[in-house]
């Protein structure tokens, strides 16, 4: 049974769920990805009997983490070193007018339908 999509997963995380997993004594084996990008990585269960608990304990982890990541975002936030527009636009200039040069024409894209009805 499937545990876990690696799936734009970073190497750290997917770490702290193997480890998370043998320590409470669970066996996973893990699918390679396809070399055309069809099937992802993913962690399973060897035994069905173990689903339920290891369903259990990754979604403890997963809100575990979740509550570290805001904490660690927030306190970016109060030290103010949090990635903000103005930030990313002053390090990186040409990608922001990029990215909403692509947004506009993306919109003016989905709007061209409705314009040509109204004329």
């Amino acid at each position: 049974m499937l545990l876990m999509n690696l799936r734009n997963v970073p190497d750290e995380e997917a770490d702290e769920v193997r480890a998370l997993l043998a320590e409470h004594g669970i066996e996973y084996y893990e699918s390679q990805p396809s070399l055309l990008g069809f099937a992802s990585a993913a962690i399973w269960a060897h035994h069905k009997e173990q689903v339920l608990r290891a369903k259990k304990l990754l979604a403890e982890y997963q809100e575990e983490l979740q509550q570290r990541v805001r904490a660690e975002h927030e306190a970016r936030v109060r030290a103010g070193t949090a990635e903000t527009l103005g930030s990313s636009f002053r390090r990186e200039p040409l990608r922001v007018v990029a990215a909403f040069a692509g947004v506009a024409f993306l919109l003016s894209l989905a709007l061209v339908p409705f314009v040509m009805l109204a004329t």
